[in-house]
């Protein structure tokens, strides 16, 4: 079945396509691209470490990290290595595992038949050996080795093991060399079995592009898959955070922080519309156009790496403003005081215009570029929630919206400071 996306605000639309498969097939050709941006993906990430499917009597429990040595994993087969294939057509590829996802992508500029067939082909054929399995943990290894050293690396992971208790969101993407020496080529399949079954996976092209390239290559590479079920558990946590504070020393010139607060999370079908409510809620509380940014900024406690951030998932939300300063606690101090100051007084409609239209006009320049255009496409499989619906979400908040989850959240006691000093 096909069907054809418009957005009427936007005068743009893409493809739907539910592929006889079972595979959900998103296409946007884009008018003056010669290059095209692919993804390949699949709902699983790092955080589903414990599932079952509607065939399973119980819930199996597998080794942390399992998901990012599977990514690994799959660019080999016993034809060689996908990368070597991508090289004869010219096209740059990568992947990677997040949380909930991961993620095949290529970008070319010519050649495209050709490359989407490698796409499809080498993630819908696994090959694992033992043996195979022990070389890659010794790479991986190393990986998570080098990650260790990694300072913006550390401040991160180091925040999230400071606000959850029980969360596999607190445990490193790649796992750790113990849990990854427990990986073997049966729970390789087993994993892959459950989380790569095209039921459970998108397929996402935007830029200059025939669709037909893509539906020819999809009907012949892909079969057809059982419909799945697939229960992911996660553990018990409190609302609290597990430590207010962490510390660590690296090789760093300035000291990194980041100031998270652990909020409650959104039911799965709010998620999107809070997660643009709180974005635009800490524009106006420390964005760059906001009073407590110019005057940090002055007093030398931050820099132009300062960001803001929400990240959201399955059984986590939180609010994040990370950078670098060597007063992080005084950096800290000065975000509490100005939450509770525009609690006291209000956001000034003003404020919350300025960045509300800054926000839109961010959202609406991304689905100008062909890779953020096959990015927002991908993200709407996984939030069940396209990009012109996120546009209009956007369009419709009001200041009431954003002071009511000015009051629900940010709380003192519900937040935690990482921060990485120099050795």
């Amino acid at each position: 079945m096909q069907k054809v996306i418009r957005s009427e605000r936007l005068g743009e639309s893409y493809l739907e396509i539910d592929h006889p498969t079972g595979l959900k097939i998103l296409l946007c050709p884009m008018k003056g691209y010669q290059a095209s941006y692919a993804y390949f993906a699949t709902r699983y990430g790092s955080i589903n470490t414990c599932f079952k499917t509607q065939q399973d009597a119980d819930f199996v429990k597998v080794p942390e990290g399992i998901a990012h040595f599977l990514e690994h994993k799959l660019f080999e087969s016993e034809e060689g290595d996908a990368f070597v294939r991508y090289a004869k057509t010219g096209a740059s590829a990568n992947a990677y595992t997040s949380f909930d996802r991961t993620a095949y992508l290529f970008s070319c500029a010519g050649n495209f038949p050709e490359t989407i067939e490698i796409l499809l082909d080498f993630v819908t054929h696994p090959y694992f050996t033992q043996a195979t399995v022990e070389k890659e943990q010794g790479i991986i290894g190393q990986e998570i080795m080098m990650m260790d050293d990694d300072p913006d690396w550390c401040v991160y992971f180091g925040l999230l093991r400071a606000l959850y208790h029980n969360h596999p969101v607190r445990i490193d993407i790649a796992g750790t060399r113990e849990s990854i020496a427990q990986i073997d080529a049966d729970l390789l399949y087993r994993c892959y079995r459950t989380f790569y079954n095209l039921h459970n996976m998108v397929l996402v092209v935007a830029g200059g592009f025939d669709p037909k390239d893509v539906l020819e290559a999809a009907d012949r590479i892909l079969k057809p898959a059982e419909p799945i079920t697939i229960q992911s558990q996660m553990p018990e946590e409190p609302d609290t955070v597990a430590a207010p504070r962490t510390e660590a020393r690296l090789a760093v010139s300035r000291p990194l922080f980041q100031i998270g607060f652990k909020e409650i999370p959104d039911p799965p079908e709010a998620r999107v519309r809070g997660d643009i409510c709180s974005e635009l809620l800490l524009e106006l509380i420390c964005g760059e156009a906001s009073p407590l940014y110019g005057k940090l900024y002055r007093e030398g406690l931050i820099n132009p790496s300062f960001s803001t951030e929400v990240m959201s998932g399955q059984g986590y939300l939180a609010s994040i403003f990370a950078g670098e300063s060597d007063d992080p606690d005084a950096v800290a101090e000065a975000i509490l005081e100005e939450i509770d100051r525009l609690r006291r007084e209000g956001i000034p409609e003003d404020a919350f215009r300025r960045e509300k239209k800054k926000l839109y006009g961010r959202y609406v320049r991304s689905l100008g570029g062909i890779e953020s255009m096959a990015g927002a496409l991908m993200m709407s499989f996984f939030e069940s929630t396209g990009p012109y619906e996120v546009i209009e979400l956007l369009a419709g908040l009001t200041l009431e919206d954003v002071e009511k989850r000015l009051h629900q959240q940010l709380r003192s006691d519900r937040m935690a400071l990482s921060i990485v000093r120099p050795a």
